[in-house]
């Protein structure tokens, strides 16, 4: 086994094991060779930084009994039985862990045995004594989902999954934006920006993609990071994963009935957030908020973009003010750090680490003044496309489509509606004029062409109102 030590971030080294000579080609035994790693502490290349290992104690969790306790009693309250894997499974507490309280509980005649089940497990069903106490726990907080979380195991990963430490090469840029049409100059502008980790505003013309870019900027940070399920802090439960915003990368050895990842399943791997909140953005969204009836805490959108990107779209369109907006977030802005306030009255400071980026349609200097803009370094024009960038778009997006096409009647069209029309090119207006002929091409049982008669056609329907 030979170890490397090789850079990482800025200017750091990580120890990794390197495959031997004589297994490599061996598919089996490099897999083999990567799992004995993995539970040995070694660490592959996308997790080289963090990687969540799975406790042996409930301590090494930071719980108590009687946090586990709940969780199963409100479980089994719903369900009635469950075999003590599926519970396992259910609130995250590795088996090995959980199975002796679950025998414990059946002595306090909490619970009892229904049947047996696998490998030494049985079915557990909670009785009249655990009914009762599992309705206390539920006025007090009605979740039973994974295991928490504490609050310094989770600053821990964030320092180590930091996108600080990272670096976009004009290289990364190119493979984040394989599927876009961008100029040299526009990849230019953003890499510095994206290094600065400070946040950037684009802003330009709607149609120009502002958005689209915005959403591949995160891929120049790496695949994917690590986060808690749920966060607990003094007795409060935040829920911080998201499957409506955060992306689960499944692990290889799921489904099997051991589990011999060596990860705490209380964490999971999720590719790197992208979140984008539009003119629908409310304060509310920007803090920790409680269910009033099931007492759940939902995480602000700020936290679940940690270690990716936040992207603000339209902004300026919000229906709260802008100033609002602003200074709610020019301290996060300056020290990347915010502090936020749980239903308890405690106050809690959490890293701001992400890469914010305000898109919109009008000029940043009309939005707001020169006291925000310092703490905003990049601002970034997405212009109109040029003639020959207009033309490439329209030979990349019809074969997409499924059409067939002659430049000459591209460039009909160019002269014919936008030229003589002093009508401006977006980068958006060839995939839409396309879609548009394709469903002409439908609607009158014609062959997937592009004509000059489709292309009226849709130039008419498109900007009738233009």
């Amino acid at each position: 086994m030979q170890t490397l030590y090789v850079e990482a971030g800025r200017g750091g080294v990580v120890r990794r094991q390197v495959t031997p000579d004589v297994i490599r080609g061996n598919q089996h035994l490099e897999e083999l060779f990567a799992r004995v790693n993995l539970l040995l502490g070694d660490q592959g290349e996308d997790e080289a930084q963090f990687l969540p290992r799975a406790p042996e104690t409930l301590e090494q969790m930071g719980l108590r009994e009687d946090d586990a306790q709940k969780l199963v009693l409100k479980y089994l309250l719903q369900k009635g039985s469950a075999l003590g894997r599926e519970i396992s499974s259910q609130i995250k507490i590795p088996f090995s862990i959980l199975f002796p309280l679950l025998k414990n509980w059946k002595n306090e005649q909490l619970v009892t045995y229904r049947a047996a089940g696998e490998m030494g497990d049985y079915v557990f069903a909670i009785v009249e004594h655990g009914r009762e106490r599992a309705r206390k726990y539920n006025e007090e907080c009605s979740y039973f989902g994974s295991a928490p979380v504490g609050l310094p195991e989770y600053l821990k990963a964030m320092e180590m999954q930091t996108i600080a430490g990272m670096e976009a090469t004009e290289e990364d840029l190119q493979n984040a934006f394989s599927d876009l049409l961008i100029s040299e100059k526009m990849f230019d502008r953003l890499g510095p920006a994206i290094n600065s980790g400070r946040g950037m505003f684009l802003f330009g013309e709607p149609g120009n993609g502002k958005t689209s870019i915005a959403e591949r900027i995160t891929r120049c940070f790496g695949d994917s990071v690590w986060i808690p399920r749920a966060l607990g802090i003094d007795g409060d439960i935040i829920r911080l994963f998201d499957p409506g915003l955060h992306e689960e990368l499944p692990e290889d050895n799921q489904g099997g009935l051991f589990d011999l990842s060596g990860v705490d399943p209380r964490w999971v791997r999720i590719r790197r957030p992208t979140v984008v909140a539009g003119g629908e953005l409310t304060m509310n969204e920007l803090e920790v908020t409680q269910n009033p009836v099931t007492k759940i805490c939902e995480a602000p959108l700020q936290l679940k973009s940690n270690c990716g990107t936040l992207v603000i779209d339209d902004f300026g369109r919000q229906t709260m003010p802008v100033d609002v907006l602003l200074n709610r977030w020019i301290v996060p802005l300056e020290k990347r750090y915010d502090y936020l306030n749980l239903p308890s009255g405690k106050k809690i400071q959490v890293p701001f680490d992400q890469l914010i980026i305000f898109s919109t349609n009008l000029e940043p200097s009309d939005l707001v003044d020169g006291a925000f803009l310092r703490r905003i370094p990049y601002k970034i024009e997405v212009p109109d496309p040029s003639r020959e960038h207009f033309r490439k778009l329209f030979q990349i997006m019809a074969p997409k489509v499924g059409l067939l096409f002659e430049m000459d009647d591209i460039d009909y069209l160019i002269e014919t509606h936008y030229v003589a029309q002093n009508r401006p090119f977006r980068n958006c207006q060839p995939r839409d004029l396309l879609q548009q002929v394709r469903n002409y091409c439908i609607y009158k049982k014609t062959p997937k062409v592009v004509t000059r008669e489709a292309l009226d056609f849709a130039v008419e329907n498109y900007f009738s109102m233009m």
